[in-house]
């Protein structure tokens, strides 16, 4: 076949089906399989939007003012998040799946609202760890055969990744003469079962493996 006649064929393929918009025969992935996968990432987003709306309403304590702009950036970015998602998973041919009664089956982190202002961080900081593992896997499935999509989710997976390194610092302190060690940043009324904001992140239990050990020592 010529290259002319390639094009020809290339063209008369463009007219067939045309209510598939975006979507041509030569898509190589399980569509459905992928729009399904789309739909448990959108339900994580708007989950972790409606949390972190959330915890910027009800985050009280004399560090809540810099932690309540974060709380809201945060909701902001994820719900953009999920208008990506959803966009996609339209230009695929399927249905964001927006159903209140049908997201926290579908997303992949919890909602739990915490008692204090280091438990609602804590909590948003777990919800983003699960979302880097969950965002990864969907990377390694999407590949090579559907770049579009791979290429938004790395964008995302790059902004959660953000996510959970801004929350591990407002969580955390690293000692600034030695770089060394973390910290709690909260007073005790601030953190249930707490000792003190004074104490080691080993004595106060709500901060226990949430940051996956301890942290890299910050470059000076």
């Amino acid at each position: 076949m010529t290259h002319l006649e390639q094009i020809q064929a290339l063209r008369e393929r463009a007219r067939q089906h045309i209510s598939e918009g975006a979507i041509t025969p030569d898509y190589q992935l399980d569509r459905e399989q992928s729009i399904r996968i789309l739909n448990e990432a959108l339900a994580t987003e708007l989950v972790c939007t409606l949390r972190y709306q959330f915890h910027y309403f009800m985050a009280t304590g004399i560090h809540s003012q810099a932690v309540k702009q974060e709380f809201r950036e945060h909701a902001r970015e994820e719900q953009e998040h999920a208008e990506r998602i959803a966009a996609r998973i339209k230009q695929l041919g399927g249905k964001p799946v927006m159903n209140p009664a049908m997201l926290a089956d579908l997303s992949h982190s919890e909602y739990r609202e915490g008692n204090t202002l280091a438990e609602m961080i804590r909590e948003d900081l777990i919800a983003e760890r699960i979302a880097v593992e969950s965002y990864r896997e969907m990377i390694r499935y999407f590949g090579d055969r559907d770049p579009t999509t791979r290429i938004m989710m790395e964008e995302i997976l790059a902004k959660e990744e953000e996510h959970a390194d801004e929350l591990t610092d407002l969580l955390f302190a690293v000692e600034p003469s030695t770089g060394k060690g973390t910290r709690p940043l909260y007073f005790a009324d601030e953190v249930s079962n707490a000792k003190g904001a004074g104490g080691t992140r080993g004595e106060t239990s709500p901060h226990r493996d949430v940051s996956g050990g301890n942290r890299p020592k910050k470059p000076s």
